[in-house]
C-alpha cells in the first residue's frame, strides 16, 4: 500500500506589507522534511502562496502517490480550487474586471498544481493542530532578520 504525502503550509508577515516568511512541513510515513524562506518586502497572502508553491516544487520528481496539502489560508484554498478557473477564463481578471492580485504567484501555483493530483484541505490556524503549528513556526523563522528567534 502506498503512503500518503501530507503537506502543511503557512505564511507570516511582520507588517502587511513588510518582511515575510513561508514555511512547509512535509510528512511521508515516518519521514519529515521542513523548508522555509522569506522576503524583505511582501504580504501575508504572497507568503501563503509561496509556501504552497515551494511545497509542490519540493516533491521528488516521479512521485505519484496521494498528496494532501493543508493550508490555513482560505485565500489559497478557494483561489486554487474555485476562483482560478474563472480568472483564467477571463484572462486573469476578477469578476469586477480588475486584474487578479498576485497573478504571478497564482500562475506559478497553477503550473505546479497541474502536475499532480492534490487534495487541498483547510485547517484552522493557531488552533493547536501540530502540523499547522510547525508550519507557522517555520514561516516565522523565514522572516528576514528573525532567523534566531
Amino acid at each position: 500500500m502506498s503512503k500518503e504525502l501530507i503537506i502543511y503550509t503557512d505564511g507570516a508577515c511582520s507588517g502587511n506589507p513588510g518582511p515575510g516568511g513561508w514555511g512547509v512541513l512535509m510528512k511521508f510515513g515516518d519521514a519529515e522534511k521542513e523548508i522555509f524562506g522569506g522576503e524583505d518586502d511582501t504580504t501575508n497572502n504572497r507568503m501563503e502562496l509561496m509556501a504552497a508553491i515551494q511545497a509542490l516544487r519540493a516533491i521528488k520528481p516521479g512521485f505519484d502517490g496521494k498528496i494532501t496539502l493543508w493550508t490555513d489560508s482560505t485565500y489559497v484554498l478557494k483561489g486554487i480550487t474555485e476562483w482560478i478557473h474563472n480568472w483564467k477564463a477571463r484572462g486573469w481578471k476578477k469578476s469586477d474586471k480588475k486584474p487578479v492580485i498576485n497573478k504571478d504567484l497564482w500562475q506559478e501555483l497553477d503550473v505546479e498544481n497541474a502536475k499532480r493530483d492534490i487534495n487541498w484541505k483547510w485547517v484552522k490556524g493557531h488552533a493547536g493542530e501540530e502540523g499547522n503549528e510547525r508550519a507557522d513556526e517555520l514561516a516565522r523563522r523565514g522572516i528576514p532578520g528573525r532567523e534566531e528567534e
